[in-house]
């Protein structure tokens, strides 16, 4: 897939705010820090449109992208990011949980993690309420690049071995790195084939 066009929409505070759900939707949602906005901007080929910062959190709303007049790309805020208040935090946690069972025409969420962790509590629960809603998702394996390929093939095969003991079967999984454009085309090519079905 080539991106012609990528236009920033609307962002929204809430999910009934956010634009006809009239085209397929991806969205894309990961802890605070795990590089979300500069891998997106990696995807799309542009430098700022999902705005970066040193400050994890940046994100508080639903931010949507028309890709090529034909789909949106939707950014999500990062879940439990713990420098916020409780309160703040489980406004957070409402919004993406009503926008995920609520939007009619999301395709796919991809679950952005940070490779060099080790399997991470919150991720691992976070998949599994989405397995138990039903909703499809893959899983993102960001910041590649800082790791050796050996590493990042150990912690990739340790979140294997660990989201078997709860699934026959793994979700689709991508790695990437937004600084060397790594799996940016095969994020797309899985969009464009699942578009293409659609």
């Amino acid at each position: 897939m080539v991106i012609k066009t990528a236009n920033f929409v609307k962002s929204s505070k809430q999910w009934q705010d956010c634009p006809e759900p009239k085209i397929p939707e991806y969205a894309f949602i990961g802890r605070s820090n795990v590089g979300k906005s500069s891998l997106i901007n990696a995807i799309l080929n542009r430098k700022d449109l999902a705005k970066t910062s040193q400050t994890p959190g940046k994100t508080q709303l639903i931010n949507h992208f028309l890709i090529n007049e034909t789909w949106f790309l939707t950014d999500l805020p990062g879940y439990g990011y713990a420098k916020v208040s409780k309160s703040l935090r489980k406004d957070f946690e409402k919004l993406i949980t009503n926008y995920i069972l609520n939007r009619k025409n999301l395709v796919n969420l991809f679950v952005l993690i940070d490779i060099r962790h080790h399997p991470q509590k919150l991720d691992l629960e976070f998949m599994q309420w989405c397995g138990k809603s039903g909703i499809p998702f893959s899983i993102v394996f960001t910041k590649i690049d800082k790791l050796k390929p050996n590493i990042a093939t150990e912690h990739t095969n340790i979140y294997k071995e660990e989201l078997l003991k709860f699934w026959e079967e793994l979700p689709e999984i991508f790695t990437t790195s937004a600084e060397k454009k790594q799996g940016t085309k095969e994020i797309l090519s899985y969009i464009d084939k699942i578009n293409a079905i659609l």
